[in-house]
């Protein structure tokens, strides 16, 4: 009996998992992320040179592409060819939003159920008091981000047009477009260095200032503004940060 009982046990530990809670768990994906993101950068297609980026370097852009702070230790518009930009710009979409999000996404389109330990990492993710409505606030974020993303990118586009033809001030629209919705700070503008070279443009200041404070107001905000049309109604929290802003 003894024996069995160890041998049943060293049967089972091997498919024992590591648990982890939401926190951990959360905190384990963006590092995940931020490798993934350095060892691409590091690739020599990433780089308009075709020599790669030091591990330190490429490590810094990822982490700060992913952690949307903007701080850069290369020129982003003259170090990086269009594969190592849309790697920035990627990097910085999971980064703002969350990659628990696009994983609920993802499993959403493939048909799957997301369990309890999926709604607690989003609710961990996306900062809620509460599991309920899980799946729909994802859902609402990720459309909202597009719809915006897609408006801001356009004008911008339109506006550009004329400087850079329009293919160009497509892809140039939807970088500063995805950067200044999720409040990151890169830009791709070369010579005109950060979009110095269009102050006093109404257009460009006006849409991107549009993109900076609607993402920095927060989807809990947002969503609450769509549920509850009366100011009556809005929580606290909405008002507060309404005011403030």
């Amino acid at each position: 009996m003894y024996k069995e009982t160890r041998k049943t046990r060293r049967i089972e530990r091997p498919s024992t998992w590591i648990r982890m809670n939401p926190a951990q768990a959360l905190s384990v994906g963006f590092l995940i992320l931020i490798a993934i993101g350095t060892l691409l950068l590091m690739l020599p297609f990433s780089t308009s040179d075709r020599h790669h980026l030091s591990f330190i370097d490429a490590l810094f852009e990822a982490t700060s592409a992913v952690c949307v702070t903007g701080l850069v230790v290369v020129d982003t518009q003259t170090t990086f060819t269009v594969f190592g930009q849309v790697v920035l710009m990627a990097l910085i979409q999971i980064g703002g939003l969350g990659f628990m999000t696009f994983g609920v996404l993802i499993a959403i389109m493939l048909g799957k159920n997301i369990g309890l330990k999926g709604r607690l990492m989003i609710q961990e993710s996306l900062n809620q008091l509460t599991i309920e409505g899980m799946v729909r606030l994802v859902k609402f974020v990720v459309a909202f981000t597009l719809i915006v993303e897609a408006i801001g990118a356009i004008i911008l586009a339109v506006r550009w047009a004329e400087d850079f033809g329009f293919p160009q001030s497509l892809y140039y629209g939807a970088f500063h477009s995805v950067s200044a919705f999720n409040n990151a700070g890169f830009d791709i503008m070369g010579d005109f260095s950060s979009v110095t070279g269009y102050a006093g443009d109404i257009t460009v200041i006006m849409t991107l200032s549009s993109l900076f404070i609607i993402g920095g107001i927060g989807y809990i905000v947002l969503l609450d503004l769509k549920i509850n049309k009366s100011l009556r109604k809005l929580s606290l929290h909405t008002k507060l940060v309404l005011l403030m802003t």
